[in-house]
């Protein structure tokens, strides 16, 4: 299969995760994609780590982020090493940065000094708040940015802020530099004009908070208040929430209390029949639910709710979620090699184009491995 952006070569820059992100994705779909790392260390990334997995001595993470791409080392720091990136900025079609601002300029590969060098360059840049953000000095990381824009003052019970699990901020705004990139490359192709593409750690959060975020604005401001019982989306009342039961936690989603209440034997909610009552009273039924659900097993609750259609599922842990054949059908799970001593598992590319996976088997590069190629040295 021919990949959709098979021929289209991108300069990679960034470092950590959001931009190299981006550049997963466009290489999943067939983009050549080379990673300029500094020479000894290369991508902060490959030390970023605590008690995780190390690969060959680096974060394992760092693999995961960045198969299938090449890498040249350059210290950018030194004007005659950047020079040798000259005939790569020439040719490539896109290149994607994620330093400040004021460091971008200083390396001379700001948007004007790089279209000065190649005038169809569709550039992509990922900052923590903007470049003209009176914030645009804070550091763009994706705890403190989740913290910044409010998305952990959504989660979790009571009052306390409580950030995601995983690094939302920096994975939402690569994803969206790598649609922008793709819709920069297609007006390239139609017009033969380069442009640039921003985006923001900050923006990609408070895009993903619209929910939320919506309500609060067009509601006079007041925030919706979040459950002190199994405590969710704030835009759900109850019975929506995860509740612990004999053998393991069943999560229910939106559905009519008082018909849930018959189902389960749940007498006590079966009275709430105002939906006004289901977010007003919330904490009153969920704590009943809560006491309820906890007298019998998952899988006894399962039987009941999923012969009603009930939007109801059962919370895997992953070794759970491993055995199921739902997870087996989505073929999640990708090996990928760098040479005869070297291969791990990784998840794919989640998107399918004609039936067919997108998968490879190619790993991360080592730092600085494509450099005769491309005479670096």
């Amino acid at each position: 299969m021919i990949k959709p952006l098979e021929g289209f070569t991108v300069l990679d820059f960034s470092q950590f995760l959001a931009g190299p992100f981006a550049s997963l994705r466009l290489a999943d779909l067939g983009a050549q994609v080379i990673k300029v790392e500094r020479p000894g260390t290369g991508d902060a990334y490959r030390s970023n780590y605590g008690p995780a997995l190390k690969i060959r001595g680096d974060n394992g993470a760092y693999y995961y982020v960045n198969r299938d791409k090449e890498s040249v080392s350059v210290d950018l720091k030194d004007a005659a090493q950047r020079e040798k990136l000259r005939p790569l900025l020439e040719q490539a079609d896109a290149m994607i940065v994620n330093f400040r601002p004021e460091v971008t300029k200083r390396l001379h590969l700001d948007y004007e000094s790089v279209k000065a060098i190649n005038p169809g360059i569709v550039y992509g840049q990922i900052t923590g708040y903007g470049e003209d953000n009176a914030w645009k000095d804070k550091p763009g990381q994706d705890l403190l940015v989740q913290c910044a824009t409010g998305a952990c003052d959504l989660n979790g019970s009571g009052t306390e802020p409580i950030p995601f699990g995983v690094a939302v901020a920096d994975e939402f705004s690569g994803m969206y530099l790598a649609q922008g990139l793709m819709a920069g490359l297609y007006h390239k192709q139609i017009t033969g004009e380069g442009c640039k593409i921003d985006t923001s750690l900050a923006e990609a959060m408070l895009d993903i908070e619209f929910e939320n975020f919506g309500t609060f604005l067009n509601s006079g401001r007041k925030m919706l208040p979040r459950s002190k019982v199994n405590g969710v989306n704030p835009c759900h009342g109850a019975p929506y929430g995860i509740y612990a039961t004999q053998d393991g936690y069943l999560a229910l989603a939106m559905t009519s209390v008082p018909n849930l209440g018959r189902l389960l034997g749940c007498e006590a909610i079966t009275h709430y029949t105002n939906k006004m009552d289901w977010f007003d009273c919330q904490d009153e039924i969920k704590l009943e639910l809560k006491n309820h659900l906890a007298t019998n097993t998952t899988a006894h609750w399962l039987e009941i709710l999923e012969a009603a259609d009930i939007w109801c599922a059962q919370v895997y842990n992953w070794d759970q979620l491993l055995e199921t054949e739902g997870f087996r059908a989505l073929d999640m799970i990708q090996t990928v090699k760098q040479d005869d001593e070297l291969s791990y598992e990784t998840t794919r590319c989640p998107i399918k184009i004609d039936q067919t996976y997108l998968k490879s088997e190619r790993s991360a590069p080592n730092i600085g491995e494509q450099n005769k190629k491309y005479n670096m040295e």
